[in-house]
């Protein structure tokens, strides 16, 4: 089992970031990777059990992600990965988090995720989720609010 983590602190309000990033179908709004999402049908955004499917901006295919919980008390979401998609993960599931720092007005950010690399390379997959995709896309989702 893979256990990827990242955290960091972004210079901008807790509301106004968990505002963005609780949009499941804003996700292309400020993460590179992800372009021309859509929810599927049978559920609204936002609505636990919904699909969001979007494709990546480096044109491997599209993904696949399921809205298991949110909670705007906690500022946290946590959805899965649905199989079939162009990354070999396996019973991939993540949390996102975001916490007031209270003395400085910013957020604490953190983002984790539990899965199997179904092509073996754990060491390869555990970087590029960790590194890549959540330091990565934290850094865009700060940049987004320079914008």
């Amino acid at each position: 089992m893979i256990r990827a983590y990242s955290s960091t602190i972004i210079a901008f309000p807790v509301d106004q970031v968990w505002e963005r990033v609780r949009d499941f179908n804003g996700l292309p709004s400020w993460h590179p990777a992800a372009t021309d999402s859509q929810i599927e049908e049978g559920h609204a955004n936002g609505e636990v059990g919904c699909v969001r499917n979007f494709a990546l901006a480096d044109g491997s295919g599209r993904i696949r992600e399921t809205l298991l919980s949110i909670s705007n008390p906690d500022r946290s979401l946590t959805y899965d990965m649905q199989p079939g998609g162009p990354l070999p993960f396996v019973n991939y599931i993540a949390k996102m988090t975001f916490s007031e720092i209270t003395d400085r007005n910013e957020t604490f950010a953190e983002w984790r995720a539990e899965f199997e690399a179904g092509d073996g390379q754990t060491d390869h997959w555990h970087q590029f989720v960790a590194k890549d995709v959540f330091l990565g896309g934290f850094a865009a989702l700060e940049k987004s609010f320079a914008n």
